[in-house]
């Protein structure tokens, strides 16, 4: 488990890369920032204390295990589209999900040497899943605005993206808390803007 912990971003990415194509535009500060995040968040511990089953166990899944840790790259990679927006260097060719998914090689690596003791599934394997179906599906709704401007895709897409990263965090407190049916129902939720990704975005 502690090989797929390590190995499922990479490889997703690689699969992903094979399938839709394309350059990921500041892939080397991806990896780099997500190397200093992965080393910082390993210094720092964990933000939220887990507790039981309650709502401090659904935030430590969003803030320290899943949604965040995506998010962060994908908001920083915001910045950088609007920075070459600014400077007239945009191609219109943004690739929110493959850089997301850079950064968190190193996130996953390091995670993968923590978390081995454990021998945990939930952490070593669905965690990582979620973390590909957020940066996959957001991804892809940010590509259909970019590609697609119309006011129902908007309509569509934004409330999507709001929700993917509740509906992932929601699935590991519910596998956490032997809620089996639950988490692999959202878990399969999560993964259906990734699915689409690959149908949609192909080269």
């Amino acid at each position: 488990m502690s090989f797929f912990c390590l190995l499922w971003v990479p490889l997703f990415y690689l699969l992903r890369r094979a399938v839709v194509g394309g350059n990921v535009t500041g892939g080397v500060w991806a990896l780099l920032l997500g190397s200093i995040t992965a080393i910082v968040q390993f210094f720092l511990g964990n933000l939220i204390n887990p507790g039981g089953f309650g709502t401090s166990r659904w935030l430590f899944g969003f803030v320290d295990l899943i949604s965040l840790s995506v998010l962060i790259p994908l908001f920083v990679y915001l910045l950088i589209v609007i920075l070459l927006i600014i400077l007239k260097r945009f191609s219109h060719d943004a690739d929110f999900a493959g850089f997301s998914l850079l950064w968190l090689i190193p996130v996953g690596g390091l995670r993968a040497l923590s978390w081995s003791a454990m021998s945990d599934p939930i952490l070593l394997v669905m965690v990582p899943v979620l973390w590909t179906a957020i940066a996959a599906g957001i991804g892809f709704f940010i590509h259909l605005i970019i590609t697609k401007f119309k006011w129902y895709i908007l309509l569509f897409s934004i409330p999507c993206m709001l929700v993917l990263p509740f509906a992932a965090a929601t699935a590991y407190w519910a596998f956490f808390s032997h809620q089996m049916l639950l988490g692999y129902v959202l878990l399969a939720a999560a993964n259906i803007p990734l699915i689409c990704s690959f149908i949609f975005e192909r080269r």
